[in-house]
């Protein structure tokens, strides 16, 4: 649904674009599996967690990296990155929302909880889309202007080396759903050495995790 023939493109938005897809389609199954009652609590947890850390990381990288990177060689792009950084806020009021639901059932039935994860993760979803809709038109031709693979493959280091260790495994099965294999390639390329040995496995593991939140146990 998301995949866009962009292999002409820079390298600088084939990765933007995989990333914002995997928070669409991340955002958009949580929303959808909290009411699946085949689906155990401990997945819709990890998916929960996996896309708070993540998409807490990712705006805190634009805001207090890529922004100023882009700023400073295009003062012009300032204000509509500053009304960018003003709905990453309220992302974080979402995000903050979605993070304090309980997902064990305690005093609450298991309907409640599901009801409560429900809501919590439509309305990080709809923050999410609605984010995407106003950035892309305005970062996408940034990155292509103003950002050279140089500063690109720094700020994506940086950004590797600073992911939170969250359900990883979530981020690969969801880059094989978002991009053609070749971007998708593109992506995984920039993962520590160390990591590449274990894509077969975390593949995997994304498949099934990710069949269960769709389909039930």
């Amino acid at each position: 649904m998301f995949v866009e023939d962009s292999t002409t493109d820079s390298t600088a938005v084939i990765e933007t674009r995989l990333t914002h897809n995997v928070h669409r389609l991340a955002s958009s199954l949580l929303a959808e599996a909290a009411l699946r009652e085949a689906v155990p609590l401990p997945a819709l947890e990890q998916l929960r967690d996996f896309l708070v850390a993540n998409l807490h990381h990712h705006h805190e990288s634009e805001d207090d990296d890529l922004w100023p990177q882009i700023t400073a060689v295009a003062p012009e792009a300032a204000q509509a990155l500053e009304e960018l950084s003003g709905e990453h806020q309220q992302l974080d009021e979402a995000l903050d929302l979605l993070a304090s639901v309980p997902t064990t059932a305690g005093d609450l039935d298991v309907e409640a909880v599901r009801r409560l994860l429900h809501d919590a993760a439509s309305a990080v979803r709809d923050v999410v889309h609605a984010h995407l809709s106003h950035e892309e038109p305005v970062l996408f031709p940034a990155l292509r202007a103003h950002v050279t693979d140089a500063a690109w493959a720094d700020f994506a280091q940086r950004v590797v080396a600073t992911t939170p260790p969250v359900a990883g495994h979530l981020m690969v099965g969801f880059l094989d759903e978002a991009g053609t294999p070749e971007e998708v390639t593109l992506v995984l390329s920039g993962l520590p050495e160390a990591l590449h040995p274990l894509l077969p496995a975390m593949r995997a593991q994304a498949s099934e995790d990710l069949r269960v939140l769709r389909n039930g146990a």
